[in-house]
């Protein structure tokens, strides 16, 4: 399985190109620094050099020709003002999503934030309130397309080791943290169950192995 991942470089990202590759998959990862490239190789993925705010949906869908699959993995990051928060959480999913449809790519695998129904909350920090309206605005415009989407909301994020032990569900789930390297294993885990299709899924740290954390999961089809 070819899969493109946007935000190659992000700290998910890195961990789901190293299980991709791993497992005999080939991850491609999109990046903004052709410094990052040897990272990217040193995970076993191929690097490809493509800003996402500064490109259009027709040059993405080169890089996205011949994949199976692609992931937007890609986030302005805490540092980051307000401005970018809008330019990459929002407007470069969107492009990527349009990019997907333009290179016929119909499985499409979103992260946001679990906190997305917060976005109007006065009580939540202004600038957190801005990621999560941008995060929001991106769901939905995903939601409108006409792709086989996922959509997968993790908690706070951890550096710390996974241990493959989630709870995974519909919203609302109890706000909670999860180890990136679990993210990355979910991400895997979606984008080989097609019954994932059409869910907005959250994640945190729980009780229950990745595998049948997923396969429990009720699918959109028979409903």
């Amino acid at each position: 399985m070819r899969v493109v991942i946007a935000g190659g470089h992000g700290k998910i990202a890195l961990h789901l190109e190293r299980l991709l590759s791993a497992r005999g998959d080939q991850p491609v990862g999109l990046i903004r620094n052709p410094e990052q490239a040897d990272d990217l190789r040193e995970a076993g993925a191929e690097p490809v050099v493509l800003d996402l705010e500064h490109t259009t949906a027709e040059e993405v869908a080169k890089s996205l020709d011949g994949a199976d699959a692609a992931v937007f993995a890609a986030g302005a990051g805490p540092g980051s003002g307000n401005a970018r928060k809008d330019t990459v959480d929002r407007a470069a999913s969107a492009l990527f999503a349009q990019a997907a449809q333009l290179a016929g790519v119909r499985r499409f695998v979103q992260i946001g934030s679990i906190n997305v129904e917060r976005a109007d909350d006065p009580s939540v920090d202004e600038t957190f309130r801005v990621y999560l309206k941008a995060k929001a605005a991106a769901e939905d415009d995903l939601r409108a397309r006409d792709l086989d989407w996922t959509i997968l909301r993790p908690g706070g994020l951890l550096d710390s080791p996974g241990n493959g032990l989630v709870r995974l569900a519909e919203p609302n789930i109890p706000v909670g943290q999860v180890p990136r390297e679990d993210v990355a294993a979910v991400l895997v885990g979606l984008l080989d169950n097609e019954h994932t299709i059409g869910l907005t899924l959250e994640l945190t740290r729980g009780e229950t192995p990745v595998e049948i954390a997923i396969g429990q999961l009720p699918s959109t089809r028979s409903r």
